[in-house]
């Protein structure tokens, strides 16, 4: 997701990238590009190509075989939709953006932008926040859970994640609040007082908030229900499941919030400081939130025995030689 904030454009154009040369008169993609250029071209472009490829594994894979059709799957498809989108929109806008700005520094391409970037991220964070929710009634609730999460309740939740990331994304552009900056070399923003407020709130704060706290709760009746087979189990056993339930648990919220709390921090606080990062430390933060969306297949997919064997039958292409979709997954 692009910074949302204005940049005083004091900076000198060999200060925001690599990829740029002066004219004397003028700034101009260089002829010769370095090494830092070319690096960061592909390096930027593997992000986005391994998010869409990840992601399109797990859409595949939930749409073809059958016994991936259960209401939590489902909400991993909408994420894994979200997310996909993310690498075949955002990424490539952020990339120009990022090693060619002043070329697309435009007011039609700044709204574009800004309404997919906060869009889709915003939809791919809700997603993650309602598989929490699955996740809940699955270990905290196991007898009512087939009851109180079924294939209408998931699409609500996928319909009400989707509408709240269109009211927020492309409501703030509607209203105006998007606009370009005079000179290339300030950022394409969205008016700084709502940006830092309410679509961080709604975007991540409150999300993360939901997710640490069903986390945690996830975690504490995990471990109960643990020690309640104790006499049926050796401890080493029960200390086993405890260790894999904290593991997995720190890695889904790990990566959540270290790839996107360092972006939200510098939204909220950067207006307080009275000089403004350096371009490179923006960029990063910006990508290192992007990457969740590479990131997030891995967690909710690659931990699923089924999801890696639908995965191997992909790429070997096993499915295009016969009807494989009634097939066990392992």
């Amino acid at each position: 997701m692009e910074s949302q904030l204005i940049v005083n454009g004091s900076y000198a154009i060999d200060d925001i990238h690599p990829c740029y040369e002066s004219d004397n008169t003028t700034y101009v993609f260089t002829s010769t590009p370095s090494i830092v250029c070319v690096l960061v071209y592909i390096f930027l472009g593997l992000l986005s190509v391994v998010t869409i490829c990840g992601n399109l594994l797990v859409i595949i894979s939930v749409i073809y075989f059958k016994q991936l059709h259960i209401p939590t799957n489902y909400l991993i498809l909408s994420l894994a939709v979200a997310d996909l989108l993310v690498g075949v929109l955002v990424c490539p806008f952020s990339m120009a953006f990022t090693v060619t700005s002043c070329r697309y520094n435009e007011d039609l391409s700044c709204k574009i932008r800004d309404s997919f970037d906060v869009l889709l991220c915003t939809s791919s964070i809700l997603n993650l926040s309602c598989v929490s929710i699955d996740r809940y009634y699955a270990v905290c609730q196991p007898l009512t859970y087939r009851t109180k999460i079924n294939v209408h309740v998931t699409v609500i939740m996928i319909l009400v994640s989707w509408g709240i990331a269109v009211l927020i994304g492309i409501g703030i552009i509607i209203a105006g609040f998007s606009h370009v900056t005079a000179t290339c070399e300030e950022m394409c923003t969205v008016d700084v007082v709502i940006a830092n407020t309410m679509g961080p709130v709604f975007s991540f704060y409150l999300p993360a908030i939901i997710m640490l706290s069903i986390y945690l709760k996830i975690f504490l009746v995990a471990q109960k229900q643990a020690r309640s087979i104790q006499n049926a189990k050796s401890g080493a056993t029960v200390s086993k499941m405890q260790r894999k339930a904290t593991k997995t648990l720190a890695i889904v919220m790990g990566v959540f919030l270290l790839c996107l709390t360092p972006y939200f921090l510098y939204i909220v606080f950067q207006p307080l400081t009275y000089k403004t990062p350096p371009m490179p430390v923006i960029e990063t933060l910006n990508w290192l939130a992007l990457s969740n969306s590479m990131l997030n297949p891995l967690i909710y997919a690659f931990f699923y025995s089924w999801f890696r064997s639908a995965f191997r039958m992909i790429i070997s292409g096993k499915i295009f030689q016969g009807d494989f979709s009634n097939s066990r997954l392992f």
